[in-house]
């Protein structure tokens, strides 16, 4: 066992996070040494929280120190059960007693327009993402994570499922490539996740393989988490509809432009031309599955004017979301992939003679000279619920053509 161990982060940039050191002395009393610009106010609260995670740990003669840049209470105690962790080769866990705001569930066709990504070691993030207005947050433990970090970032990510309120957004989290990501699953499944992210899947029995674990872990069929796999490979839109289709819970499919092009040995230009192949394929794969396909997202922060020609396109193909890598793009995105006036106009006009043609008990319904089937009725309803989400249409109207 090592002598020593750390978590966190420190730095003169780091904000809402702090950095603890962890270390054995056998032949002197636990002692806890905080650097901190708010002692005088939360000093004691810091230490207090300190002991009884060292209680619950049964962990004595230690010296803790403890660089804290504003860190919240579930920021300490996710980074000293990381040192803990790493101190002692335990994996019980410490779970703050925080009674979770987040406990609304969602449904598999929910509105899924913007996801934004939050690294899952960033706790500075994290605090304020449900007041951006996206329809999911996701806390990503892949890609943003570091490779020397991803223990500490999956406690992080358990502890702001309990004690962040989200708000109205969709509480997603990304975890790493299966096998890996199995592990992620155990710390976050019980903390009231509404979706998971598969990055990389290539095939129908990773989604069986993580919906297995959900099940063990729940000790009951899932009935409540949603699966979002990202296909992000040649094999993978090759397998897009086998994926897309593997259980009921598969709520969406996405696809990843970096990863796949990387595949590929391409370079992703703006014009897209190398990607629109799978793009296409997973538009199709996931409409024949009846699930929400939801595109990459774009890398230009900066750049408003070209992230709206972007969702123009990626609607124009089918999709009907994409991923958001900062909040500015947020609003753009959401803007994009809600209807337009004419969209909304057409749809109130399917939906009054869809309900004309039921009180007249009419087996057939026609709007002037085209015939409307079920799936027109069906988009037709969804683009008026998207209108009303949106704020473009009133919920009055909804109820009085029910």
């Amino acid at each position: 066992m090592p002598m020593t161990a750390t978590a966190g982060n420190r730095g003169d940039s780091v904000r809402s996070d702090c950095f603890v050191q962890i270390a054995k002395t056998e032949h002197h009393a636990t002692e806890i040494r905080l650097l901190s610009k708010v002692e005088s106010l939360f000093g004691d609260s810091i230490r207090e929280l300190c002991h009884e995670v060292l209680t619950h740990y049964n962990l004595r003669n230690v010296l803790v120190e403890i660089e804290d840049k504003g860190a919240l209470p579930f920021v300490i105690a996710a980074r000293l059960e990381a040192a803990i962790r790493r101190l002692t080769g335990t994996d019980e866990s410490f779970l703050l007693p925080i009674e979770t705001k987040n406990l609304h569930r969602t449904g598999r066709d929910r509105t899924r327009r913007t996801r934004l990504y939050l690294p899952g070691n960033n706790p500075k993030l994290m605090l304020n993402a449900g007041i951006y207005g996206s329809d999911g947050i996701i806390l990503d433990l892949e890609d943003s994570v570091a490779p020397d970090k991803k223990a500490e970032a999956r406690l992080l990510v358990r502890n702001a499922l309990r004690a962040v309120d989200f708000g109205d957004a969709e509480r997603m989290v990304r975890i790493n490539q299966l096998p890996a990501g199995l592990e992620d699953l155990d710390a976050i499944v019980p903390e009231q996740v509404n979706l998971i992210l598969i990055p990389k899947c290539e095939s129908a029995q990773q989604i069986i393989q993580a919906e297995e674990r959900i099940e063990k872990i729940l000790g009951r069929e899932n009935t409540d988490i949603y699966l979002m796999p990202i296909i992000e490979s040649a094999l993978g839109v090759v397998k897009a509809y086998e994926i897309a289709s593997a259980l009921p819970n598969v709520a969406a499919l996405a696809i990843g432009l970096e990863d796949y092009t990387a595949d590929l040995g391409a370079q992703r230009t703006a014009e897209g031309r190398e990607s629109f192949y799978a793009r296409s394929a997973v538009v199709n794969a996931a409409r024949a599955a009846g699930i929400q396909p939801i595109d990459s997202v774009f890398s230009e922060i900066d750049d408003m004017e070209a992230l709206r020609s972007n969702v123009l396109e990626s609607k124009a193909l089918g999709f009907a979301g994409m991923g958001c890598i900062h909040p500015r793009q947020v609003p753009v995105i959401n803007e994009g992939f809600s209807p337009d006036e004419q969209e909304i106009e057409k749809a109130k006009r399917i939906v009054i003679a869809f309900k004309q043609a039921q009180e007249k008990g009419l087996g057939v319904v026609a709007l002037g000279s085209k015939m409307i089937d079920a799936p027109v009725v069906k988009r037709a309803v969804h683009t008026i619920e998207l209108a009303i989400q949106s704020g473009k249409l009133s919920t009055n109207w909804r109820e009085n053509h029910e």
